[in-house]
Formats: C-alpha cells, structure tokens, sequence
C-alpha cells in the first residue's frame, strides 16, 4: 500500500508530488531529501525508514522516483512500478529529464490516477492506459536533451538567442568582416554547464554536467565539415575500461543533419554547416565530475558579543594554475532583520553588499587566477540576534565562468573542411564552462 508518490530532482527541486491516503505529511520530501544527500557513497539503500515511515525509490534520468509507505508492502513490487511509471513517462513525453516532467505534469499526474487508487496499485498496462490518458504530451525540440540555447560564450546572449534562437541555425547571417572583404570564418564552441551539491564536510554530494557542441558558420561555401572528437570518448558507464583516462559521458543527441558513419569507430561527426549557429551534439553526465570541483570554501560562523553575526569565508580556486574562473559571484543567505554589514575583504577588487530584501549578501569577484585563495570577513548587524539565527547562514551558492576549460574533458582533436577553402579561412574552437548551480551547504 503506498502512501505517497514523488518526483524529486537531482537538486531536491518538488517536481511531482501525489499524497494517496493522507497518512504523511508533505514535509517527508525534505525528509526523504535530506536523508539521501547526508548518506556517503555513490550508491544510497533504495530502502530507508524514518520513524515509522519508509522510503522505496529508484534513480532514473538524473531523477529520484519515490513512494513512501507506512506499511510493509513487499520492496521489489514499489521498485518494479517506480520503473514502470518512470518507462511510461518516456513512453508518453518523449525523454526521461526534469525539464520533460516539468512541461508534463498534469499528464504524469493523470497517469498516476490511473494507476493507483488509495494507494493501491491498478495496472501499469499501455494497452490499458492508453484508453484513458486524455493529456496531450507537451515535447521540446526535436534534438535537444536539454536546453542551452539561451547560453552565448562566455556568458553573452547574442541577438540572434535573444530574438529566435529556434531558427537562428537556418536563416543565412553574414558577418560585417565578410561584408568588408575580411576573413571567412567558423567557430566551434564547446559548452558545458556543471551543477554541484558540496556538503559542509568538504565532500561533493551531486554533480551534473550537461554540454553542447555548437557551431557558427561565415564560410561563403562548405559542403562538409568534420570534427574529431576524443579517440577514447565513451558514450555511457559500461563501455569504460577504467585503465585510461578516458572521456566519458552517460548520453549524448545529435542534429538530425549530422552524420554518424564514422563516430563509433573514429569519434568523428560529418556535418553540412549553413551559414549562422547550429547545435550539431548535446551531452549530459550525471552523479559524476571527472575533476576535482572548481571551488573549494572554508566557512566559519560566529556570533559575536554585540548583535553581530561575523561570517569568515576562505575560498580556494582549484582550477591550474595558467586558468583563471571570470565573473564569481558568492551569495550567502543571512538572518532575517540584518540591517548592515561591514566587510574586510583580502583584494580591493572584490565587492560585497548586503541585500535585505534577499536575506543575503553577495561578494563578488572579477578574476579568480587558479591556485590563489582569497577571504573576507563579513560583519552583519543584526538586532535581537539568538543562536538560532546561526542556522539561518547559508548555503552559499555561486555562480562563475570558466573559459577554456570543459570539465568532462571532451575536446575537438581536430576540424577539416571540405572542399579546401580558397583565400585564407579562420577557424575557432573555444571552450567555456558556465555554473549552473554550485551550492555549498555551511
């Protein structure tokens, strides 16, 4: 008998919640949450209890599918139709990922009323359900596993994102350099967007990465290019060897135009390029980070004899040393009724405000060279403070660019046009990594 169904993201984020018979409260996702993300290893029980409550959940699609039970219904049962109902998702939505269940709710919420009734499991039957799921399933483009559309390089959203990223690829836009007689050229740009959970021992708790290979084009004629991947890129976890340092990634999708008769033996993608942008691959790697995390912070919360919390945060940037993190900003959640702040911070480039309206101050910083550390000292005035206010800094959450720096390791080998181009050509790869949320639990 199950209590409760829910869908929860790598990030806890409550994408689908349904209470069957009313004997839980709402708060046991955080439970859940909180219990799962405490746990060390890579792989947590599928089973847990709390109190008298218990946990059964299965991992599919960087998401945690979960049912919650007050009885002692038999394990392999709830796992058997936790992935059932995840297969049946990806039947109806087209893909298994947060963004899919988020744009199809009210259709998983429909199948859900299906196949349970007070907690009682139904069927799990297409044949079945199929007579009796009216929604409409709500699909993304034809090629993406995840949208980075929006993300220019090195942060920039460039007019065409802004105005119609969707058909940007096929509208021909020339360069004002190519209207002046200046030099032909083709950009490839490899993208990556990293998402990490650190816990406050130090310890990376989640990780996901999801990246694209994106190319522009300004060539007056090309009518093929090729671009060599990593010889040793492995497309999911049962093709590493685990002897060399290969390349890895859990999935990958590629534009409908490009073709793949030399990827598998050669890692080599043969695309036509049109004039303007196009995204020719998307990849995602999950529960893992091939490097060691970028940033590494060294809290310390302290309340001092006046109304003052002082924050004392040392941060380490762990990237090499010749690679240097552009744009970093640290917000850090205070306590509510703070009024001011005053900082001691260890460059005078850096700045730091406090945001009441936020409940938080933010410290940020321009250049961050790999190797170095820096600290600041942040003393927030707070009136009435207690010790429970302590619990009330943090996490601290960052967001930063890191240019010419991919943390799966994926890298182009090389890139040849054909035919050859006559005049002199220029072509361009360049790699970024952009933060998509870098939490740090204090």
């Amino acid at each position: 008998m199950i209590s409760q169904i829910f869908i929860l993201s790598a990030k806890g984020d409550h994408l689908i919640y349904k209470d069957f018979r009313g004997e839980a409260s709402k708060d046991s996702i955080n439970v859940f949450y909180e219990m799962v993300t405490a746990l060390s290893g890579d792989q947590p029980p599928v089973v847990m209890s709390h109190k008298d409550l218990h946990f059964i959940h299965v991992r599919q699609g960087g998401l945690y599918w979960v049912a919650s039970t007050k009885t002692n219904p038999s394990p392999f049962t709830i796992i058997e139709f936790l992935n059932r109902l995840a297969a049946l998702t990806k039947d109806y939505c087209g893909s298994l990922s947060e963004k899919s269940v988020r744009m199809n709710f009210a259709l998983i919420y429909e199948l859900l009323d299906e196949m349970v009734d007070f907690g009682y499991i139904q069927t799990t039957s297409t044949d079945i359900l199929k007579n009796f799921i009216q929604t409409e399933a709500v699909s993304s483009k034809p090629f993406s596993l995840f949208d980075l559309s929006n993300v220019g390089l090195f942060g920039a959203e460039t007019q065409q994102s802004k105005v119609a990223p969707s058909v940007a690829a096929s509208r021909p836009i020339m360069s004002s350099r190519g209207e002046q007689g200046g030099k032909n050229e083709i950009f490839v740009d490899v993208i990556e967007r990293l998402s990490v959970v650190i816990g406050s021992n130090g310890v990376l708790m989640k990780s996901d990465i999801q990246g694209e290979i994106r190319i522009k084009c300004f060539l007056p004629t090309c009518s093929e290019m090729r671009i060599g991947l990593n010889e040793e890129l492995n497309i999911g976890k049962s093709q590493l060897k685990g002897y060399s340092s290969a390349v890895r990634v859990d999935e990958c999708r590629f534009h409908q135009a490009v073709k793949l008769d030399e990827f598998d033996t050669f890692r080599i993608l043969k695309v036509c390029p049109s004039q303007g942008e196009q995204t020719v691959m998307q990849y995602q790697l999950c529960d893992e980070l091939p490097c060691a995390p970028p940033f590494q912070l060294f809290p310390s919360v302290e309340k001092d004899y006046v109304n003052r919390v002082m924050i004392f945060l040392k941060l380490r940037c762990d990237l090499p040393p010749k690679s240097t993190a552009l744009n970093v900003s640290i917000t850090v959640p205070v306590p509510k009724g703070s009024i001011s702040m005053s900082q001691e911070l260890s460059s005078p480039d850096q700045t730091a405000e406090l945001q009441p309206k936020n409940k938080a101050l933010l410290w940020e910083i321009p250049r961050f060279p790999g190797g170095a550390q820096l600290s600041a000292l942040f003393k927030v005035d707070v009136p009435g403070i207690s010790s429970a206010s302590l619990l009330e800094v943090g996490p601290v959450s960052m967001s930063f660019e890191l240019p010419k720096q991919t943390c799966t390791g994926l890298q182009i080998r090389f890139l040849r046009l054909s035919p050859t181009q006559t005049g002199l050509s220029q072509r361009w790869v360049r790699y970024v990594t952009h933060s998509d949320s870098y939490t740090i639990r204090i």
